[in-house]
């Protein structure tokens, strides 16, 4: 446990750097604009306020930038091993490899809950400025929740694609593509089935009636895909090179 937490504390020093978090916390707000100002243009069919506002916001952003978001994270956190070549220092760390990956992985699931906690915000903030009364359900906050365990999945992923591809932006592009991939697979209804619907479907993106009808095959779901993607992350790891790092 200790190796674990020195490999954590190792990440954040690298964010403490950066300017990363300006970023995370900016992007979020087009989404917000552009929900609050489609929700404003169609008063006459949105009427059911919170849930209708929801609605517009969850269409931008879990379809468009959440999933870009983690990715874009992930692709960070890999960008120091790919540009100044120092797998060889990375895997003769005196640690398990296993503490390797997890230690990236963990500041990733901080940073898919910090984005969802900021989209909370911005959805009050969003219903007040349109003359809303009141607050969120709990229904929708609700869905926030289940859209972090999504999250936490598509964040294992581009780990691993972040990992194993070393241009910055491909695995961007590849969240990006996922996610438009994953509201068709939703709107198939084979959402378990494709890890970047789990995100849409966990929000409940765009709809105002829940998608998730069994709530345990949403939890399988998550962790399969979880497991799975961890799994194959440290055994990939284990196997790069260190002499030519991979």
């Amino acid at each position: 446990m200790n190796m674990l937490l020195t490999c954590v504390r190792m990440e954040w020093k690298k964010l403490r750097r950066s300017r990363l978090w300006l970023v995370m916390a900016a992007v979020p707000l087009l989404p917000a604009f552009m929900g609050t100002g489609n929700y404003l243009n169609n008063l006459g069919i949105l009427k059911s306020e919170w849930y209708s506002l929801w609605t517009q916001l969850s269409l931008f952003y879990a379809n468009f930038f959440y999933g870009p978001l983690i990715a874009l994270y992930c692709s960070y956190i890999w960008r120091v091993e790919h540009l100044n070549h120092n797998w060889n220092s990375l895997m003769t760390m005196p640690v398990p490899v296993r503490n390797v990956f997890l230690g990236k992985l963990f500041p990733a699931l901080v940073c898919t809950f910090l984005l969802q906690g900021w989209m909370g915000v911005l959805l009050i903030v969003c219903g007040k400025y349109a003359g809303l009364s009141g607050m969120p359900s709990a229904q929708i906050l609700l869905w926030l929740l289940r859209g972090t365990a999504g999250g936490m999945v598509i964040a294992s992923l581009q780990l691993l694609l972040s990992m194993v591809i070393r241009s910055f932006a491909a695995p961007i592009a590849l969240a990006l593509l996922g996610s438009v991939v994953g509201l068709f697979a939703s709107n198939a209804g084979c959402g378990l089935l494709w890890p970047y619907s789990l995100m849409l479907e966990g929000m409940n993106a765009n709809r105002s009636e829940d998608m998730v009808s069994s709530g345990a095959d949403f939890a399988a779901g998550v962790l399969c895909f979880l497991l799975l993607f961890v799994t194959m992350g440290v055994l990939i790891l284990k196997k790069r090179d260190v002499r030519t790092g991979g």
